[in-house]
């Protein structure tokens, strides 16, 4: 097929971008820097922003299948921006799809957008929205799957939702190297009685389920399957829920690190976190608070999925082991540092 991969030099999108032309695909990324690494694997770049209209429809011409990785993420930053980013560039994105026949659209979602701040034991997703929320991003990427997933069937256009939870691995620069960063300078607190249970997922993985739901609509297309994906969110993990405060410890010890020694109770954390949102927004103060309220309850809190819809429906099955992605990401850290 020919693809388009929106977010393409990101972490997801780039492995979701190599998945693709390691099996043969036709491959477009769709970003606003320039990566030169996508060139060399013979990737079409084009740059331009999920804001831009014009933009998205050009990127979308002659494309088959559209991986929408793209979006603002992170804990803290303006309304207006995850709106424009995650809302509004969806919408663009559905908007050029239908404009340009694309057939398929696979959407990068995250299990936050059903997270109300309270354990989440097993859940599937008949979970519901919450309607408080505690960050922009979750909030704005639900608003951006509801759009998503109303338009399947639209014209000809099936669409469908993964949400991948705590996507880690080699090239990762947001979670592990924030846990290593923060652990070097002695600004990791473990939040809470640590013996919450999470859900995490290794990147190739997580490539893998992206590129097995855009062929699981293909063949519903043609009426080759009985499972129905078109419309549909999915929950993504190894399919083993692991201590969150061990597995940070494991982390840590890949590079030699000490184990987390200090704590807050989520009820401190959760104050800490207020105080620094109201000093960032009174303040204005630039980058994100070192917590917020949204991250403390989801430093705290259990979070683990059924993804037996996964595994029915397009045949999900994680890949490579947390063993074995663990010696993979080990070997990265060490090389990086």
């Amino acid at each position: 097929m020919h693809a388009l991969v929106t977010g393409a030099g990101g972490f997801l999108g780039r492995y979701i971008v190599e998945a693709l032309v390691a099996r043969g695909d036709q491959v477009r990324g769709f970003a606003r820097g320039d990566y030169p690494e996508l060139r060399a694997l013979g990737v079409e770049t084009v740059r331009g922003d999920l804001a831009d209209p014009a933009a998205v429809s050009r990127a979308c011409r002659d494309i088959d299948c559209v991986f929408h990785v793209g979006g603002r993420v992170g804990i803290w930053g303006l309304w207006s921006e995850y709106h424009l980013a995650n809302v509004v560039g969806t919408e663009n994105v559905i908007a050029a799809c239908h404009a340009n026949h694309v057939g398929r659209l696979v959407f990068t979602s995250s299990p936050s957008v059903t997270f109300d701040g309270t354990d989440q034991r097993g859940v599937n997703e008949s979970a519901a929205y919450p309607t408080n929320w505690l960050a922009h991003y979750p909030h704005s990427k639900a608003l951006a799957e509801k759009s998503v997933l109303t338009a399947n069937g639209s014209g000809s256009l099936r669409t469908c939702s993964l949400r991948p939870h705590l996507v880690w691995g080699p090239r990762d620069h947001h979670l592990t190297a924030r846990l290593v960063s923060r652990s070097r300078a002695g600004r990791l607190r473990r939040i809470g009685g640590g013996t919450n249970l999470v859900d995490m997922i290794y990147i190739e993985n997580a490539a893998d389920a992206h590129l097995q739901a855009a062929d699981a609509l293909a063949q519903e297309a043609a009426g080759e399957t009985a499972s129905a994906v078109g419309g549909k969110a999915y929950f993504l993990s190894q399919g083993e829920p692991v201590n969150l405060w061990q597995w940070i410890d494991e982390i840590l010890a890949l590079v030699n690190l000490p184990e987390v020694r200090k704590s807050l109770s989520l009820k401190a954390a959760y104050r800490v976190g207020a105080a620094c949102e109201a000093m960032w927004s009174v303040l204005r103060l630039s980058g994100e608070p070192p917590l917020t309220r949204f991250l403390a309850s989801q430093l705290a809190t259990s979070h683990w999925f059924d993804i037996s819809a996964a595994r029915r429906d397009f045949g999900y099955k994680p890949r490579i082991s947390t063993a074995e992605g663990m010696r993979r990401l080990g070997e990265w850290l060490r090389r990086d540092s």
